[in-house]
């Protein structure tokens, strides 16, 4: 038994005035999709820098890039392209639309997919790629995005780890790709519980995500249901999916957004803290942003070095075991038995990934840790790995 309260993985940071919100939202009478999540989706666009983008909330990062992808046109005998080491959202969202997923392997620098590989993966029928800002770090969007445009593939950013990230000075969901999807799942680094939002600037694509995402009708039910006269009649024109955020949930993001910057600001402070704390242990720390840019640090990956005395596993049950909680992100997707077997994939045929998998563990990192939660960490660690 350990003589400290369990430290875990990751903790959300929820203050008064979102809580005064959302009392303020279930004694208001509207609790479901409405005048929050309106005003979510206006605050956000605006927070990016950017009020003429579309910031439209969604009730998960997956139902994000499920709308973007089929507002896109991806169908059946379709190539989506996008990395084995990421969580299986990133690719399933491709098999509901009757696409075929091609996984790439990862530059083990960064953990972000490479982008050269991409470039090898592509064929007549790639039609997009899926780059994923691992842990706060943006992909080589610099390098990416031409060659998209070159191949004329459309790009659908996974920034559930990313905000806010910068990629060449500028925060993603202003880059030059087709879409943005930024999750707020728990333990996110701001979080409506559950939720997402897709940001796009193509006025046409917005119009089709804000239909689909509401069972493919024809309005909005917060215009229906709030106009000063009959106001009953709508149009289903397309079979569309119940993607709707709540405004329940809204009114935690439009405080939560508020602070994005102060979290991201606390969360690199633990970061630095981690890189002091551990910098001599057989650990390989992860990499920050490129000069000038910004890492969330939704994340804090180390890798055991080879001179390691135990594995990755008996690692995490030593801290564990201290009272620690730890993850890991991923098990590549090469590894799992769908799309392993869909595609005939096997153990080594992503190298980058698998190294790193069989090493990586998720430390804990959330806005909410003190100096003395990262010295007990660091402290598990030293123990785990020296004695």
């Amino acid at each position: 038994m350990t003589a400290h309260p369990f430290l875990p993985f990751a903790l959300p940071d929820i203050g008064e005035a979102e809580i005064a919100e959302v009392v303020d939202t279930l004694r208001s009478g509207w609790i479901t999709t409405g005048p929050k999540t309106r005003r979510f989706e206006e605050d956000f666009a605006a927070w990016l820098g950017e009020p003429a983008l579309h910031a439209l909330a969604v009730n998960s990062a997956t139902a994000g890039l499920h709308l973007a992808l089929e507002a896109l046109g991806i169908g059946p005998g379709d190539e989506v392209i996008t990395t084995t080491h990421t969580f299986t959202a990133t690719a399933e969202v491709v098999r509901y639309l009757g696409a075929d997923v091609v996984l790439v392997d990862i530059d083990p620098a960064t953990l972000c997919l490479d982008v050269d590989a991409v470039e090898r993966a592509i064929t007549p029928r790639t039609k997009a790629v899926i780059p994923v800002h691992y842990a706060g770090l943006a992909a080589d969007m610099a390098r990416l995005i031409p060659l998209a445009r070159r191949h004329g593939l459309k790009i659908v950013e996974d920034a559930a780890h990313a905000l806010p990230t910068t990629s060449g000075g500028r925060l993603v969901g202003t880059l030059a790709s087709d879409a943005t999807v930024f999750s707020f799942y728990a333990n996110k680094t701001i979080t409506t519980g559950e939720g997402g939002m897709v940001v796009v600037r193509d006025d046409e694509l917005a119009k089709r995500i804000k239909v689909m995402r509401l069972h493919g009708i024809s309005r909005d039910a917060f215009d229906r249901f709030t106009a000063k006269v009959p106001s009953w009649y709508y149009e289903i024109v397309a079979p569309g999916f119940k993607y709707n955020l709540t405004d329940i949930a809204a009114a935690l993001g439009i405080h939560q957004l508020k602070r994005a910057r102060e979290f991201q600001q606390r969360r690199e402070a633990v970061a630095m803290a981690y890189h002091q704390a551990l910098a001599d242990l057989p650990l390989q720390l992860p990499p920050g942003p490129r000069d000038g840019d910004t890492h969330s640090w939704h994340l804090y990956v180390v890798r055991l070095a080879d001179e390691a005395r135990i594995g990755r596993d008996a690692f995490i049950e030593k801290l564990f075991a201290a009272g620690i909680g730890c993850s890991v992100h991923y098990i590549p997707l090469h590894l799992q038995p769908y799309w392993r077997d869909r595609y005939g994939l096997r153990a080594g045929q992503f190298p980058h990934s698998q190294r790193a998998y069989e090493r990586l563990v998720s430390l804990p990192m959330y806005s909410r840790m003190t100096e003395a939660d990262v010295a007990r960490v660091a402290e598990a660690a030293r123990q785990a790995l020296l004695s």
